[in-house]
């Protein structure tokens, strides 16, 4: 037996470090969070001094199990957790439910997972540091309160099922109001004014003016005046520049990066760069620090002047912008430098080929451009056109990398052919073309990541589950705009004559943005009408820096949660006894037949449109929204549509087609079929043509591919993947067969080892009796006759019942016998 138990979070870095210890030390994981709140209580004495109440999950009893085995068994056990927060809070969860003591209990951290790294934590262990454990459980606490307490309102007062964060809501809450800016924002017209010329030399460039002409007049007269001008050029000027390069990465800028360069969602980065790190081969990828070590600054100089040369290296020392930086360890960067590039997987070798370039960008020259500018006149008219160039004359960093954007297309931009003062210039056009000012940019992952971290929102290990959290829940999606066709107008001079032009372009769509959905708008609203504190940016950023007090031991926890709780909690009593209910209502107009309000709101089901009040007598009428309506874009015209459903369109081989909506979307009924419209088409434009295409679609995909026992075999594709449906009975097809081109020889081995399935769950068989007991989940059985079904207890065992004792069990739980019993109560007498 090992004398060293050392306990990591992931087997994968269990693995890892394996390889640079020894056979004295034995390297387990705890694969992650071992203990936590308990999920059906709040797990929190509220009423007393705020103490969590922490369980081992379900899950992991037997990992808890066998590593208290072990650590009984060894000298010394070493708590190797990530050097974080939630790493420190772990490394505590398992000195704690170990059993552990402090004099054989080192605690030991490291950056990257290198021999020398963790050869050099071995020589310099600590102890847990409770201050960053405190900082852990104090977020973890009030994040559990406000969760707690504020989606039971959620569920009173809008809908069941919802649910509210201190981050997430917060989230939820810039992409709503950025929505909101971009409905209402009112585009301004202007026309910019574009001439391209032609050197002496023949060479062609283009020059504007730097301010654009409010009016179409402006712009027309401007051009008129062009007419037969004599252009040239008025001053040049060359002055020297230089571009820098970014700093090596954090988690944030990572996140962005990858996201506008590799397309990576923010999920996904963190999942990649977790495996490169566990792999050995990159730094911890939680870090808010643009530092590098001393070590990798030196490895990086000798790396650059082996590859590019000495004229290419500068070692620069970056520091760290974010207010309340936390773990400042080290930016993510290679743990080897001369490592340019790996062979793990394609997305892995993607990511690690990023932060290899980055963090060796930042320890080069910097690029030494010259910037030229030329001011073009003519003799007609006082305007005067600029052009402005860039050439580079050092690439420096730039022959590895430049941040957010293409190199090839920097370099090329803006390159202006060579001129002098006096030269004249030979005008090949002008166009003057209407243009209007943008709307705010949806977020993306990577800009809504950037915003949080410029209010002071979350850190590092909170971005990626925010964001997943918030999609979870149908708050917030990433949705297809379509937009809509915009005209516009361009004047335009060549050959001494000006012309307009009409043009259209397509404006508004947008693709992969995240928006809110309808109940991301209702909760929001009702969130911050009713919780402003909670919601307020302010407040949000000032927690973070309450955490980073705590974690620096100039703050109690508990008093700092006390506090909040106590303010917090009279407001949740007063919102939950006094607040109306949100609906998210909006009136569209007045029924023509009626003469009732109509409104779109939230319903039971989802997203509807309602004629009438709950109040009148006669029940209001309801319709579901369809395909990308929603309740604040839907008009009053598109409303009124959907209470022409269910109409009848047609008839397809005399059987009358008709076009309706159910709770669970559109849909043409045809015979006995049922068949889905799909949810980018109006149920109202279905004609038969279509409805007829869609019921032989249908019909395809539910004719059998063969037969088995005389019987007809379909295939299908459900919630739970693709399926065989033979005598009644669903069968799952997994990976192993290819589900498009199943043999005669596959769907005899599917429906035989369904059949033997289904007979091994048979316990006993009673067919005269029509009573079966069956095998069922989690150890227990089930008696079944006709359509009643009865769950046995785990302590009752099925095989050895007999007859007499199942019909005992029926008889007693049979409904009928509940209903005789019922009867015989006597009845009060009304007064």
């Amino acid at each position: 037996m090992a004398k060293n138990l050392v306990i990591v979070e992931s087997p994968a870095k269990a693995k890892t470090i394996e390889k640079f210890l020894g056979k004295d030390f034995q390297v387990e994981s705890s694969f992650g969070h071992i203990a936590d709140l308990p999920s059906k209580e709040i797990g929190i004495d509220v009423e007393g001094n705020f103490m969590p109440k922490y369980v081992v999950a379900t899950d992991k009893k037997a990992i808890v199990k066998k590593l208290k085995d072990l650590a009984k068994k060894a000298e010394t056990v070493w708590l190797a957790s990530d050097e974080d927060r939630e790493g420190e809070a772990i490394a505590w969860h398992l000195f704690e439910q170990l059993k552990l003591k402090d004099i054989d209990t080192k605690r030991i951290v490291f950056h990257e997972i290198t021999k020398k790294a963790i050869l050099k934590a071995v020589e310099n262990p600590r102890s847990i540091d409770y201050n960053l454990v405190n900082a852990q459980q104090a977020r973890r606490v009030l994040d559990r309160l406000v969760g707690y307490e504020l989606s039971p309102v959620l569920w009173r007062k809008i809908k069941g099922g919802l649910s509210a964060g201190r981050v997430q809501s917060v989230a939820v809450r810039l992409i709503v109001e950025r929505e909101r800016e971009i409905s209402s924002f009112k585009p301004v017209a202007s026309y910019k004014v574009v001439a391209e010329f032609l050197t002496e030399e023949g060479k062609k460039f283009k020059a504007s003016l730097p301010k654009n002409f409010e009016t179409k007049e402006d712009a027309e007269s401007f051009l008129n005046s062009c007419i037969a001008a004599d252009f040239k050029v008025a001053d040049l000027q060359k002055k020297p520049a230089k571009k820098s390069p970014a700093a090596p990465f954090t988690t944030s800028t990572l996140q962005q990066e990858a996201s506008r360069k590799l397309y990576f969602p923010v999920a996904k980065t963190m999942m990649i760069a977790q495996r490169l790190y566990e792999a050995g081969l990159i730094t911890y990828m939680r870090t808010d620090s643009v530092n590098l070590s001393e070590d990798a600054k030196t490895n990086a100089q000798e790396e650059i002047t082996a590859s590019f040369g000495e004229a290419y290296s500068k070692p620069r020392n970056f520091s760290t912008k974010s207010k309340g930086a936390q773990e400042a360890h080290e930016a993510i960067r290679p743990t080897n430098m001369s490592t340019q590039s790996v062979s793990v997987d394609y997305d892995q070798d993607r990511l690690y080929d990023l932060i290899w370039k980055r963090t060796i960008a930042s320890q080069m020259s910097d690029a030494q451009l010259e910037r030229t500018n030329v001011k073009i006149t003519n003799n007609n008219n006082t305007k005067v056109l600029t052009a402005n160039g860039e050439m580079i004359k050092f690439d420096g960093f730039l022959k590895v990398y430049l941040e957010g954007t293409d190199l090839e297309d920097e370099e090329q931009e803006g390159m202006l052919p060579n001129m002098v003062t006096g030269e004249t210039l030979t005008n090949e056009y002008v166009t003057a073309t209407e243009r209007y000012t943008k709307a705010p940019y949806r977020y993306t992952e990577a800009s809504l990541v950037k915003r949080l971290e410029e209010l002071g929102i979350g850190r590092p290990s909170t971005y990626a589950p925010t964001i997943s959290t918030i999609q979870r829940r149908e708050y917030v999606e990433k949705g297809t705009i379509e937009g809509v066709d915009r005209s516009y107008t361009q004047l335009k001079l060549a050959s001494q004559k000006v012309t307009l032009k009409s043009l259209s372009e397509k404006v508004g769509s947008d693709k992969g943005k995240l928006t809110p959905t309808d109940i991301g708008n209702i909760v929001n609203d009702f969130l911050v009408e009713n919780f402003s504190n909670i919601l307020d940016f302010g407040f949000t950023a000032k927690v973070e820096s309450e955490f980073d007090e705590i974690a620096e031991g100039k703050a109690d926890w508990i008093e700092r949660i006390k506090e909040f709780y106590n303010n917090f909690h009279p407001i949740v009593e007063d919102v939950a006894a006094n607040a109306e209910r949100a609906k998210g209502e909006r009136l569209l107009g007045i029924d023509p037949e009626s003469g009732k309000n109509v409104y779109a709101r939230l319903g039971r089901f989802g997203a509807m449109v309602q004629i009438g009040e709950a109040t009148d007598e006669e029940k209001p009428k309801f319709a579901s929204l369809q395909g990308t309506q929603t309740l604040t874009s839907i008009t009053y015209e598109e409303a009124m549509d959907l209470f022409k459903l269910p109409k009848t369109i047609g008839g397809y081989e005399d059987v009358e087609v008709i076009v309706a909506n159910g709770r669970f979307g559109p849909y043409i009924k045809y015979d006995t079929m049922f068949i889905s419209i799909p949810r980018d088409e109006n149920p109202m434009s279905i004609d038969i043509n279509r409805a007829i295409e869609l019921i032989q679609e249908k019909q395809a995909a539910d004719a059998p591919i063969a037969e088995h026992d005389g019987l007809p075999v379909q295939k299908g594709v459900g919630r739970f993947g693709p399926f065989l449906k033979w005598n009644g009975i669903f069968i799952n097809v997994n990976k192993k067969y290819d589900f498009d081109n199943l043999s005669k020889e596959n769907i005899v081995e599917l429906i035989e080892d369904k059949k033997r399935k289904e007979i091994e769950k048979v316990l006993h068989n009673w067919e005269e009796e029509g009573i079966r007991v069956e095998k069922a989940r989690w150890g227990r059985s089930n008696i079944l006759k006709g359509k009643l079904k009865i769950e046995l207890p785990k302590t009752v065992d099925a095989t050895k019942l007999t007859l007499e004792e199942v019909k005992d069990i029926i008889e007693k739980k049979s409904p009928k016998k509940k209903a005789a019993k019922k009867t015989t109560k006597r009845k009060t007498p009304k007064k």
